[in-house]
């Protein structure tokens, strides 16, 4: 009988059995004639012990098949005993990096010009791992609740928002631009789905040197009709956090694990302040007054530290923000709106809120 394929976290169901294993060798060890490989496969390590295999290059593809056997100094605590392995396809060079360590004192740009090899090492893999789960458990718990996914154009003729600049590009001798949001698209669709979401890449040409912006980025954008106001949006992102979070906590140990970062949670009801109450408590509290007509970083730290030490909770909706600091589809209230963003551990992780719904005022 063949063995059948195994991954690697399911070994341990399968002590003293045969198995077929099939990854890349991450690195291997020659001690008088016995061979210890390292295979990675796509979930994780575990290591094989081999008599007088001529071993090839890491990297390399293999499959091999042996017997589970518990083994105290082996990681993870156990490993297989080959009896047969495989060469699928073998690496013809050495690695640029070497791909086992947890750390690198290598040129950035030199990382960047690897970095198809650099992303097989495990701890680097780790955020896109978690990225994969993230977006699953954002379409889940959406679609649960009656939301479409839908697919907007990324090549546009105009912009959605202001203070953001566009990518140009020629589009057939006329020009066109990169979507920096998907949102008027957003409102369409609400006409015709009434709850709607879409994961997908969104650019925005600002020159920055700071880790709060991006020129391009995977956004998940939500639009729903028929609310009364901004708090059943929120009501609804907390819902999608929540699922989120508790599909991070059940698929994801590992890769928090290799940064020694705690698995995010959500309290039952994430708590809400007003810009200017947030404004007057960093002064209050911390002796600290805010710059510009928003919150700046500093502010948006001190803010989630308050709730975090207060309430016990790393997230906090900032709301009612003034007409000046929202795009013009946001819901007025005077010289307010009813716009808000969700603050998670000092940084800006979201911007919402209920949009104009009659033509007259959106005019």
């Amino acid at each position: 009988m063949t063995a059948q394929r195994v991954l690697t976290p399911q070994l341990a169901q399968h002590i003293d059995q045969e198995v077929m294993v099939r990854g890349w060798i991450q690195s291997r060890r020659d001690l008088g004639g016995v061979q210890f490989l390292i295979l990675r496969d796509k979930l994780g390590t575990v290591q094989c012990v081999a008599n007088h295999f001529s071993s090839p290059l890491p990297e390399s593809c293999v499959e091999v098949v042996g017997t589970v056997q518990h083994h105290p100094k082996a990681p993870g605590g156990l490993e297989i005993h080959a009896t047969h392995i495989q060469i699928l396809s073998e690496a013809i060079a050495p690695t640029p990096i070497e791909i086992s360590k947890q750390e690198w004192h290598t040129q950035p740009e030199t990382l960047f010009d690897y970095r198809y090899v650099s992303l097989r090492n495990p701890r680097e893999r780790a955020a896109l791992r978690v990225q994969a789960v993230l977006v699953s458990a954002f379409r889940n718990s959406l679609m649960d609740m009656g939301f479409t996914e839908i697919f907007t154009p990324k090549i546009v003729s105009a912009g959605a928002e202001g203070g953001a600049h566009l990518f140009e590009l020629d589009y057939f001798g006329q020009p066109a631009y990169l979507a920096q949001s998907p949102q008027l698209y957003k409102q369409i669709m609400v006409g015709v789905f009434e709850r709607v979401f879409e994961t997908a890449p969104v650019y925005r040409a600002e020159e920055h040197a700071t880790s709060r912006h991006l020129n391009e980025y995977l956004s998940l954008d939500v639009e729903m009709g028929f609310i009364d106001s901004e708090e059943d949006v929120m009501n609804v992102e907390e819902i999608v956090l929540k699922d989120v979070c508790k599909a991070l906590r059940e698929g994801c140990v590992d890769e928090f694990a290799r940064y020694d970062a705690p698995l995010p949670d959500v309290p039952e009801r994430i708590p809400r302040i007003s810009l200017l109450e947030a404004r007057e408590l960093c002064k209050t509290e911390f002796g600290y007054t805010v710059q510009g007509k928003d919150l700046d970083p500093e502010g948006e730290r001190l803010v989630c530290q308050y709730f975090e030490q207060t309430q016990g909770s790393p997230w906090v909706f900032v709301t009612q923000y003034p007409k000046v600091a929202r795009p013009f589809y946001t819901y007025p209230e005077g010289e307010l709106t009813r716009g808000f963003d969700l603050l998670y551990k000092g940084i800006e992780i979201t911007s919402g809120g209920q949009r104009i719904h009659r033509y007259d005022a959106l005019i």
